[in-house]
């Protein structure tokens, strides 16, 4: 069987990730416990599969810790010229207040030691509240920084269009914004797609699984309790899925999805990532990962294989169109955080 080459993208001229991006909230705990030691030997082995590039945040737990070792490792193991092959994208995730240059600068410094980094490849800047304008004070340091050299290329995290119009108005030069898309919430096709295009930014998704909600091991099965859902992914995609349309029209879904993976010899989680990679703004898919407790490297990397056609296309229309307007519920983009 010939192995599978993960798909890659440039984000940046001097950027290039890999489609599919190891997400690294999951460490920062309600999705059980997980040891450093097996943690960072994982982390290899993804690397090894050519899933190279990570994402996480300054408050994701010991995440830019974790990647910080596994950089000393893979050097020591591999060398420099391997270690050149590794992405790591790292979140700035401040309470809001004033953002002074020494603000910034701290919390920056520290990601960059943390990480075992001499610069961030993609700072992702992410707000709470927009009434508090001091974000664009913290764009304005961000930026100074990566004129310093400290970081690589500056995106963001959970903003809407509104306020991206706002950076993009002032100047800041954006690659990347990072926010939930999946079959279930394609809000992002509203508004948000169309700027993207219009003026270079790409997205970075996530919530495309919905926790593992995209998955066989629901389909056909009663709606769960809420006490049967034992990470806080899958608490958070609950609500998504109830506010979309409920648990029957999911079930409606995932059997319309089931066909399709068998049709292609794949999974339900491999149709709704291919989905939304297939979207012409979408750079990459944040899928989550487990590290020492659960494992899809192999099942991650056959989606870079599959392809849908548009009868594809039109059975999952048939399903998605009779839900609620998630725009409409919800607002654009990130409103769900504010």
């Amino acid at each position: 069987m010939t192995k599978v080459q993960p798909q890659t993208i440039q984000l940046a001229p001097d950027l290039q990730i890999c489609r599919i991006l190891n997400g690294m909230w999951q460490v920062a705990g309600g999705h059980g416990q997980i040891s450093p030691e097996v943690a960072i030997s994982e982390m290899l082995q993804y690397h090894e599969a050519g899933l190279t590039t990570w994402d996480m945040a300054d408050i994701y737990g010991p995440a830019e810790e974790f990647v910080g070792q596994f950089r000393k490792r893979l050097t020591k193991e591999k060398g420099e010229d391997e270690l050149a092959k590794s992405q790591a994208l790292t979140k700035f995730v401040p309470n809001p207040g004033p953002m002074t240059r020494s603000i910034v600068e701290y919390y920056i410094e520290k990601s960059i030691k943390r990480m075992n980094v001499k610069s961030i490849d993609l700072l992702q800047f992410h707000w709470w509240d927009y009434n508090d304008a001091s974000y664009i004070d913290a764009l304005h340091h961000l930026s100074k920084l990566q004129g310093e050299g400290k970081i690589k290329h500056l995106g963001l995290t959970n903003f809407d269009t509104a306020r991206m119009q706002i950076m993009v108005e002032q100047g800041f030069k954006l690659v990347s914004n990072q926010v939930q898309y999946s079959l279930v919430d394609q809000r992002p096709q509203v508004k948000m797609a169309s700027f993207c295009n219009k003026h270079g930014i790409k997205l970075l998704c996530y919530g495309t699984l919905l926790g593992g909600f995209f998955s066989e091991k629901y389909m056909g099965k009663p709606e769960p309790a809420r006490s049967d859902l034992s990470t806080f992914s899958l608490q958070k995609y609950k609500n998504m899925i109830d506010l979309w349309g409920g648990w029957q029209l999911f079930q409606d879904l995932l059997s319309i999805m089931d066909q399709i993976a068998k049709k292609h010899d794949t999974g339900i989680a491999n149709v709704a990532t291919r989905f939304v990679l297939d979207k012409p703004e979408v750079a990459g898919v944040i899928i989550g990962t487990r590290l020492g407790i659960t494992n899809h490297i192999s099942d991650n990397l056959r989606v870079f294989s599959l392809r849908l056609d548009s009868d594809d296309y039109e059975k999952i229309k048939s399903v998605t169109s009779k839900s609620n307007d998630l725009f409409d519920a919800i607002g654009d983009c990130g409103d769900e955080y504010r």
